[in-house]
């Protein structure tokens, strides 16, 4: 698992931030959305396998709209007005501090 910060916000891959998914979504929306990501990631690589520059086109749409649907990505799903630090390095953002308090086992 990779570290994920103390507001659940984010999660941490090689030092970089990703947004989580809403953690308000039921379980059966949840599961909807990443079933259907799964379903879109898919044909991202079946588009690019056979050059379907249009296919691929759509396939990436779909992706976004899954990951937007997850509060991936869009609009953050949080609503105290803090800013989005989603996919920028840990270190430029308020949650350095957190992050080099980290041990070596946790960031594996």
């Amino acid at each position: 698992m990779y570290p994920t910060t103390p507001d659940g916000r984010y999660f941490v891959v090689k030092g970089r931030l990703w947004r989580c998914s809403n953690p308000a979504l039921s379980e059966d929306v949840r599961k909807h959305w990443v079933n259907v990501l799964m379903d879109a990631r898919r044909a991202v690589k079946s588009a690019k396998r056979v050059e379907d520059s249009e296919a691929l086109k759509q396939a990436r749409a779909q992706v976004d709209a899954a990951k937007q649907a997850l509060g991936e990505r869009g609009e953050v799903w949080w609503n105290d007005g803090s800013a989005d630090v989603n996919r920028r390095m840990v270190r430029n953002t308020d949650y350095a501090d957190w992050y080099a308090g980290l041990d070596e086992a946790s960031l594996k």
